[in-house]
């Protein structure tokens, strides 16, 4: 099938909204894990270096890559996507990095693509970072907590459509295009 019909249904993510919520989210994460912080160490103290501002910096790059490829995981592992029908980016304009798939998913398997890398870049760091107690580790995870904002919108309109609907992303806005399975047969 080359060629699809319209779409039942757009989703459209506003970006702003998103990156308000993403503060927000973020802010709260960051109080809740440095609480647990401090609770588990009895004490708290915050230093500086040069060595951990760099590695604040390379961290944070690597976990929003990792983030990105762990879409693409997603898509390979609950849709069998294959891998030269992904693509992974940064579109500069919407300051946004991206994984895509020209590929239909149905809705079940996109949902648990899009929450795959929360689980693996937000909550697992933040895991290992209270339990080696490193500071900065919490932080970069609190980040990509809230960094998955924009997934969590996405996943929450989806779950509101049955599970067998498909899915299409779109290669160059933060869209999904839906379509019920009458009209991908």
């Amino acid at each position: 099938m080359n060629e699809l019909p319209e779409p039942d249904k757009v989703i459209d993510i506003d970006l702003p909204v998103v990156a308000k919520k993403g503060l927000y989210i973020t802010g709260l994460a960051l109080i809740i894990l440095l609480v647990i912080h401090f609770v588990l160490e009895k004490g708290m103290y915050i230093r500086l270096s040069f060595i951990s501002i760099l590695l604040f910096i390379v961290g944070y790059v690597l976990l929003i890559v990792l983030h990105e490829l762990f879409h693409l995981l997603g898509f390979r592992l609950f849709a069998g996507v294959p891998w030269r029908k992904m693509v992974v980016g940064v579109n500069l304009k919407l300051g946004i990095a991206y994984a895509t798939t020209d590929e239909l998913m149905s809705n079940k398997e996109i949902r648990k693509a899009l929450l795959l890398p929360f689980w693996m870049t937000g909550i697992l760091p933040a895991l290992i970072g209270l339990y080696i107690g490193s500071g900065v580790v919490i932080v970069l995870s609190a980040l990509l907590i809230g960094g998955a904002v924009g997934d969590f919108v996405m996943y929450k309109e989806l779950k509101k459509l049955p599970d067998n609907w498909f899915i299409k992303d779109d290669p160059e806005l933060p869209r999904l295009y839906v379509f019920s399975p009458k009209k991908t047969a």
